[in-house]
């Protein structure tokens, strides 16, 4: 029987070192070697001193801001984080809105900073205060892209009331469920581009290359038609030829907003419209029980990079708009870090994924001691990060994961050319609810194993064929290590776990 080495590695907790400079952005996307941390400034370095969980400054709290934001980014550098995305900065609507601040993407202005961002104890404005958060995140070599959101609060619609689609009623439109914002208006009657909305979007590029942003991410950019994001793209290129643009849309969206939304771009449309990246569809990872259903989302998004040479997409497991993967477990969790850390695609983490915040609020559906707008509830969407409130910051509620957090993202940047480069192949496992694949380049194998079932375990049999006495490495701590038998290795896994492993391709005697 052959025997497995096990391999955890030197845990570098806050160690890694900075990159030598920061890179181009949209290289760094199209090599899959971008490490994405999201932040909301409205909470991320807030200071709660009563530990309520909300943020109220009467009693001597304090929102979060640039300045204090900016505290925390070395932090994020020695993590290894190389792309900070900013959620929403624009002042938000304060009427029909959702919970006590209002929703990060009901956009009020498109070309100002939200107030509430300020740090009043200094002369600065609010504009140099966030350019020099962006100067010390690159001197810091991290990037650093915003949050472009789709629709306007209804407060704009009162004061603009031509710029949002109107129903027959001469109401502007809401979009599917989202009460608490309205849709723009793209087309004018005669089809053609409205050149209000466009110079409006083109407003928010300009603030955003102004302020020192590397790129943007276009929250649901497929409610808007192709030719839109093609004047877009090209505004900001005009520019700086190098600002990078990230697509909110996947391969399997129906369509999220189909009142008054005359054309639902996919996701080919908007790479070819000038997008460098998109996401990965992921988003509902959670509700995917078989391996042909992972299987199947994998060779979809193969095709469209296939065909869409030089773009790239987000490994999407675990974002705002999804609850958080700690809820789950923690087979689940190390399941989503590992297939983040190993997936040909570009790592996504939340704040408050590498502490392990179930975002679950004490204040949940209560009436507000105090509110900035019409809402008097905590609004929040349970088990997902707080973007309706002044809250407080990630909780760390698993100190431990950092370390494993930490250990992942190095084991990516020492492997990347294997993952970037290297054959992708899904791999047979002998078992529905268990998926496998592996990649080879050079002197090495990955194997990655997990399984979907969250109840019973599970177990099942890869094939290798550089299998071989002593060249097998664990890289994630498991109960049971795996029985190696010729070229087979059959492994037994928890409910949700993922097995790591690495074979020395130099120690193979295959051919």
């Amino acid at each position: 029987m052959k025997r497995i080495l096990i391999y955890s590695g030197i845990v570098l907790a806050l160690s890694l070192p900075f990159a030598n400079a920061k890179e181009n952005l949209r290289e760094l996307f199209k090599n899959n070697e971008a490490i994405i941390y999201t932040i909301n400034i409205r909470n991320f370095a807030s200071i709660d001193k009563d530990l309520n969980g909300i943020i109220e400054v009467e009693k001597g709290d304090k929102t979060g801001n640039f300045v204090n934001a900016k505290t925390k980014l070395k932090e994020l550098a020695q993590q290894g984080i190389n792309t900070i995305y900013v959620l929403p900065i624009t002042p938000t609507g304060k009427l029909k809105a959702l919970g006590t601040a209002g929703s990060l993407y009901a956009m009020d202005d498109f070309n100002k900073i939200a107030p509430e961002l300020d740090d009043l104890t200094n002369d600065k404005t609010i504009e140099e205060e966030a350019k020099d958060f962006i100067k010390e995140a690159h001197r810091l070599n991290l990037n650093v892209i915003i949050d472009l959101p789709s629709c306007g609060s209804y407060d704009l619609t009162l004061k603009r009331p031509e710029w949002f689609i109107l129903n027959e009623k001469k109401e502007p439109l809401i979009p599917a469920d989202w009460t608490d914002v309205r849709l723009f208006k793209i087309h004018n009657e005669d089809n053609n581009l409205n050149e209000a909305t466009l110079n409006n979007f083109k407003s928010f590029v300009d603030m955003s290359i102004e302020l020192g942003f590397d790129g943007i991410r276009a929250d649901v950019a497929a409610i808007k038609p192709p030719k839109f994001w093609q004047e877009i793209i090209k505004h900001a290129r005009k520019q700086n030829k190098d600002f990078y643009f990230l697509a909110e849309a996947n391969v399997e969206w129906n369509n999220p907003a189909p009142n008054g939304v005359s054309h639902y771009s996919s996701v080919d449309e908007l790479l070819e419209a000038g997008f460098d990246s998109y996401y990965a569809s992921w988003s509902d990872f959670k509700n995917i029980k078989t391996k042909e259903e992972f299987d199947n989302k994998i060779v979809k998004n193969q095709k469209i990079l296939e065909k869409n040479k030089g773009k790239s997409h987000i490994s999407a497991f675990a974002t705002h708009d999804q609850q958080a993967p700690i809820l789950r477990g923690l087979n689940y969790w190390n399941m989503v870090l590992w297939l983040n850390a190993t997936l040909p695609s570009n790592m996504y983490f939340l704040d408050g994924f590498n502490t392990g915040d179930d975002f679950t609020y004490s204040y949940e559906g209560k009436k507000a001691t105090k509110t900035y707008t019409d809402d008097e509830y905590y609004f929040v969407h349970s088990g997902m990060l707080d973007i309706f409130n002044f809250s407080t910051p990630a909780k760390t509620k698993y100190p431990r994961l950092k370390g494993k957090y930490v250990r992942a993202i190095d084991f990516r940047k020492r492997n990347q050319e294997l993952i970037a480069e290297g054959k992708f192949s899904l791999l047979k496992t002998g078992n529905e609810k268990v998926f496998s694949y592996s990649i080879i380049n050079k002197d090495k194998e990955l194997i990655v194993i997990g399984s979907l079932d969250e109840s019973k375990e599970q177990k099942a049999s890869v094939k290798s064929k550089y299998l071989e006495k002593d060249n097998l490495f664990s890289l994630i701590n498991t109960k049971r290590h795996p029985q190696l038998n010729q070229d087979m290795i059959e492994a037994t896994l928890e409910p949700l776990e993922l097995q790591v492993y690495m074979i020395n391709l130099a120690n193979s005697q295959a051919n």
